[in-house]
């Protein structure tokens, strides 16, 4: 007789359960917390536990991440005014407009706010950029007590960034430098925006070797315009290698590699892997601000991403923006950022679909460089539970968000709906879930 040896099921005691979802590999797994670590992850746990969350046929998600956002605008949308134009370059004059009236109190209440709406979407990581363009630096100091009051559920890394030009602004090179000596971790810069294409060279320098001599992470507003000209993520790729930066930079938007010629792509995108230079486009921000001097045909905007992918640079989605001077609109939910992501960039095979659900998941977090992100076992006990059945369902569905654990506490719960929909004028339902 043959003997089969089983692997027996895990027998102790632990403060959370999350048993039988889908993770998004695939595989079903039950998942153990104890205190804000994970555990065990396992086929099956058989355990005492302080809660048990039944996750069966749902989707179980590390959470998702934002990597470019700008939390000290957030919420101000109609502060002074609307921008009528819907333009860039109007969202930055009223940005500039709203900013005398800014007060600490105010920043802070708005992120505050911005931060709950987050957590209730399984958002608990987020890259902000903070305006250092204003003496008072009084949105860095309420963003820093942002990032301690919030650091038990959201991980919130602050990004010194130069809003109106490292050059342009009298002082906002020493304003970037106190900022980064308040405690912002990374660097910003916006090169684009200086007066002249040197300006904008010469500060994408001087920014990386500030990063380079503090140890520093490196996240430039680069090449966000419709000019094909404006190659600044060149030197960006450049100084990288020059100054042994790899892996620790990011160019945000680069939305002038659309209008960009196709034979200098193919020298661009080669310079940015060697480099291990990432990119965040913004899809729901960069089609609604650029191609706006168009007439017909009119560019959208966003980044070359499957191309970027195939060259081997990661990529990762931001919001960028939520009620603000730059966009009207926005709910916090990074599935509707890889929802349209997908869409511009024409990514609609199963696999490129997967492929944008981790541009909000695990892709984003690698660019933050979130080392205790994920859900193996040792990680930080943070997740989210959806009401899908695989990342693809999550993205088409805008899944409802039925639980989400942070540092091992549940902190947003709702009930999971009927998944039934009736058609109007037909007998009997049709489910609204479908995997592929």
């Amino acid at each position: 007789e043959t003997a089969i040896f089983r692997e027996p099921a895990i027998e102790m005691s632990f403060d959370l359960i999350v048993k039988g979802g889908t993770l998004p590999d695939g595989r079903t797994a039950d998942i153990a917390v104890s205190g804000d670590r994970i555990a065990a992850v396992e086929p099956r746990i058989e355990a005492e536990a302080g809660r048990v969350i039944d996750a069966s046929g749902c989707l179980v998600s590390p959470p998702f991440v934002d990597p470019h956002f700008h939390m000290d605008a957030t919420l101000s949308y109609g502060i002074p005014r609307i921008n009528a134009s819907g333009t860039l370059l109007e969202g930055i004059a009223l940005w500039g407009e709203l900013k005398p009236l800014l007060t600490r109190e105010a920043v802070k209440e708005r992120a505050l706010a911005y931060c709950d709406w987050a957590v209730s979407m399984g958002l608990l990581a987020i890259r902000t950029h903070v305006d250092t363009c204003d003496d008072r630096l009084l949105a860095v100091e309420a963003l820093l007590e942002v990032r301690k009051e919030i650091s038990p559920y959201i991980d919130l890394q602050l990004v010194a960034f130069p809003q109106d030009g490292f050059y342009r602004d009298p002082t906002a090179r020493q304003n970037t430098i106190r900022a980064l000596d308040m405690g912002v971790e990374i660097v910003g810069g916006i090169p684009h925006f200086e007066r002249t294409m040197e300006d904008g060279r010469r500060s994408v320098t001087e920014l990386c070797e500030i990063a380079a001599e503090r140890g520093l992470m490196v996240d430039l507003h680069c090449d966000e315009t419709d000019d094909p000209l404006s190659r600044h993520v060149e030197q960006l790729a450049y100084e990288t290698q020059r100054l042994g930066l790899q892996g620790r930079v990011n160019g945000s938007h680069l939305t002038s590699m659309h209008s960009m010629d196709n034979y200098y792509v193919s020298k661009l995108l080669p310079l940015m892997a060697e480099a291990e230079v990432s990119a965040i486009p913004n899809p729901l921000i960069n089609i609604v601000l650029q191609g706006r001097h168009d007439t017909y045909p009119r560019r959208r905007g966003m980044t070359r991403v499957p191309e970027m992918l195939k060259a081997g640079i990661r990529v990762g989605f931001g919001q960028d923006c939520v009620l603000d001077p730059w966009y009207s609109l926005g709910t916090a939910d990074m599935l509707d950022v890889a929802f349209m992501g997908l869409h511009v960039a024409q990514m609609t095979s199963p696999q490129d679909m997967r492929r944008c659900f981790d541009m909000v998941t695990r892709e984003s977090a690698a660019i933050m460089g979130l080392e205790d992100y994920g859900l193996e076992p040792g990680r930080k006990a943070s997740l989210v539970v959806l009401d899908a059945g695989d990342p693809i369902e999550a993205i088409r569905l805008r899944a409802e968000r039925l639980c989400v654990v942070a540092g091992g506490k549940v902190v947003a719960e709702r009930p999971r709906r009927d998944t039934a929909l009736s058609l109007p004028g037909r007998p009997g339902s049709v489910n609204r879930r479908h995997t592929v």
